[in-house]
């Protein structure tokens, strides 16, 4: 169970397999032309703009979610670090999570699941997990309102059972693997972001924002919860990396880059556990 990212991120460009093959005129032109294109796109307007993510385009790349539900104890093997709390409704202290530091877990019926959160007492998100009748799929309907004094983002997405639960176990209980997002508000998929001679500014409608300079300098994100710092590096033109840390732990690398298709791509990792994101987001 983690939290909700509401950055949008997208698919990074292939190796190209045909290393062993001597490169021709051709494909050295063409390589040419692409970086010529890249380079005119973003010398007219770069990645400055707003940008609305595509659900579609979502790809994960993670080990399975892994849950264990039984005898009034939940686990969450796969969560960084891992908890364990009863399953008895009441919120728990849990430890070095930045984003909350009491959880609760309550059996609605042998199928579904309810899961809420707190900061500081305050709660900061919920969800319920609906297993399905033929135990396979998992449907997940979320709630953030992690950042204070902003309107709550929602959503739903889907994954997909890989390891069977335990004998006895809730149904909650087993592996699963991130298929799908099915649906999310607009304003957790959009952010707007300018790019100066020195500093990149980014601003989100869900309450988030920074202005961060181009050198790595640590820079509060305004509206994070957790206290997080954003890290920037202009990697070119057209790409800029951000690193986020929170509780003195590196929690997010994000790289936003804009192809020569007009579209921002956007890879974010979490390198506790290696973990990859990827979307598509087009400009408004």
């Amino acid at each position: 169970m983690r939290r909700t990212t509401i950055a949008v991120v997208a698919a990074a460009g292939a190796l190209s397999l045909v290393a062993c093959k001597p490169t021709t005129t051709a494909e050295n032109s063409t390589a040419a032309n692409a970086t010529e294109n890249a380079s005119a796109t973003a010398a007219a307007g770069g990645i400055n703009g707003t940008w609305k993510g595509d659900v579609n385009s979502v790809k994960f790349e993670q080990k399975p979610d892994e849950y264990l539900l039984q005898n009034g104890k939940f686990d969450c093997k796969s969560c960084v670090p891992p908890v364990s709390i009863a399953a008895d409704g009441a919120y728990h202290g849990v430890t070095n999570h930045p984003y909350y530091d009491q959880e609760s877990i309550k059996i609605v019926d042998d199928k579904t699941v309810q899961q809420s959160t707190k900061l500081k007492g305050r709660e900061t998100g919920n969800a319920t997990f609906k297993v399905a009748a033929d135990g396979n799929t998992l449907t997940i309907n979320w709630k953030d309102m992690s950042v204070a004094n902003a309107a709550p983002n929602s959503g739903s997405f889907e994954e997909r059972r890989v390891a069977a639960a335990p004998a006895g176990a809730h149904a909650l209980s087993g592996s699963w693997q991130p298929a799908k997002i099915a649906s999310v508000n607009p304003e957790a998929i959009t952010l707007t972001l300018k790019a100066d001679a020195d500093t990149l500014h980014l601003s989100s409608p869900t309450g988030v924002s920074y202005d961060a300079k181009l050198d790595g300098t640590p820079t509060s994100i305004k509206g994070d919860p957790a206290g997080a710092t954003a890290s920037v590096k202009k990697l070119s033109d057209a790409s800029y990396q951000e690193t986020d840390t929170a509780g003195g732990k590196v929690v997010n690398v994000t790289t936003f880059t804009l192809g020569t298709d007009g579209k921002l791509t956007i890879i974010s990792i979490d390198p506790r556990n290696g973990s990859k994101s990827t979307w598509t987001a087009n400009r408004l």
